[in-house]
């Protein structure tokens, strides 16, 4: 089976940082797979703020995680502080892309990249809705 790669943009259109705790390592010492998507989580919490957003409102519409795709560079272990970079592409009509890419803020170091797909959704009808024209024009702006 061939290896996912997953290819970045040279600019991204937002940055935070994250410290690692001991609750994001595993058992051989390093940052736990399933600890690496809620680090990303919570990069992407905060990118929406960034935005005037959060999850469950953009533009009145909710997203949901439709799919999710990441490649560990390096190991990241505890008192670490990642540096995660984020940003929209791919655009449709329901929902993006999000591209993000994971570094040490000390070494620089690239541990890991991904990319999560949402959709809109609207939880008031219970289902998938456009991309809000706002959004998508201030995230393509940036």
């Amino acid at each position: 089976m061939p290896r996912i790669q997953i290819e970045l943009p040279v600019n991204f259109a937002f940055a935070t940082e994250i410290p690692l705790y001991l609750s994001h390592m595993n058992y051989a010492g390093h940052l736990d797979n399933a600890a690496l998507l809620s680090v990303v989580s919570e990069a992407r919490t905060r990118f929406f703020q960034s935005l005037g957003y959060s999850e469950l409102d953009v533009e009145g519409l909710g997203i949901v995680i439709a799919d999710a795709a990441l490649q560990y560079k390096s190991e990241a272990f505890h008192g670490e502080v990642m540096v995660v970079f984020m940003t929209t592409s791919d655009f449709s009509s329901k929902g993006c892309d999000l591209l993000w890419c994971m570094r040490d803020k000390v070494s620089r170091r690239e541990v890991a990249r991904g990319k999560t797909g949402i959709v809109f959704f609207d939880y008031a009808a219970r289902k998938v809705a456009a991309v809000p024209d706002h959004f998508r024009a201030r995230a393509e702006s940036l």
